[in-house]
């Protein structure tokens, strides 16, 4: 049986790893030299709990600056006990979590593109569905404008409004090319700062699965009739040899429904019932 205080009996460590693992054994030796120092002062005890609080911060600084470092690809740090991975994945402890790696750089070269899906497939072990779903919000959120947080907040009630694409006929009818899509009054009646981008941000939207495009609305009748004198409307018929008005509608999907839900900020911290 080999002597578990053998060098050679010991698992050989990554340089992750490795570093870690000083670092957690250089502040614990720290915090136990001054904790043997401090018992024997007056107000020990408290000295002693305040320096297990800098520990505990000491070793969450050290993860933190290694999580997403080392070689760049990233490692997915995540809590001891959790479903167990592959037995070939790599992974250290550290404190109450573990360092899972899935992906590493071939050859110990790093490219761009590829340090960044590691990072993103390291990361996905330590994903739930909750931590995933709250990600995709937050990326989406970054990506819109302001006039276009002025546009989900007016579709948020559900309400379809007139959209027109505006084609160009060939000579038998058909249509040959779109000259403007996505026009609509909801930018204006939403009052963003740039109505002429509005066919840009509802296309944007519609890109990020925010809205949907449905069909027409007899309804909107009048509405479609005040959107055709619309500048952009016009200028884009004026274009187009043989102009077509191809009349549909926007209104909110539902995953823009769930993305308000949890993105209004009208409601303090309470999610919003979405209906079906």
């Amino acid at each position: 049986m080999q002597d578990e205080h053998d060098p050679a009996s010991q698992p050989v460590l990554s340089g992750a790893e490795a570093l870690i693992g000083r670092a957690g054994q250089a502040v614990g030796w720290l915090a136990r030299t001054v904790w043997r120092v401090t018992r024997a002062l007056p107000g020990g005890e408290i000295a002693e709990e305040q320096l297990r609080r800098l520990e505990k911060v000491a070793v969450h600084e050290i993860r933190r600056r290694l999580e997403p470092a080392d070689t760049t690809p990233g490692f997915a740090w995540r809590p001891l006990g959790s479903a167990a991975l592959d037995p070939g994945v790599g992974r250290a402890t550290l404190g109450d979590h573990e360092l899972v790696t899935l992906v590493r750089p071939m050859n110990g070269h790093v490219e761009p593109l590829r340090a960044g899906m590691a990072e993103l497939l390291n990361r996905s072990a330590n994903s739930d569905a909750e931590a995933s779903r709250e990600l995709l919000y937050t990326t989406i959120l970054r990506q819109l404008v302001p006039d276009e947080a002025r546009i989900i907040a007016a579709l948020a009630d559900g309400v379809a409004r007139p959209l027109i694409h505006v084609a160009e006929r060939n000579a038998i009818g058909a249509t040959q090319r779109t000259v403007l899509a996505n026009a609509s009054t909801v930018g204006k009646n939403a009052g963003v700062a740039t109505p002429a981008f509005g066919p840009i941000y509802l296309t944007r939207l519609h890109r990020l699965g925010l809205v949907d495009i449905g069909e027409e609305d007899p309804a909107l009748s009048d509405q479609y009739d005040i959107l055709l004198t619309d500048q952009a409307v016009r200028a884009a018929a004026a274009q187009a040899k043989r102009a077509r008005f191809l009349r549909h509608t926007v209104l909110i999907s539902s995953f823009g429904k769930e993305f308000w839900a949890e993105c209004d900020p009208t409601i303090g911290g309470q999610r919003r019932q979405i209906s079906p």
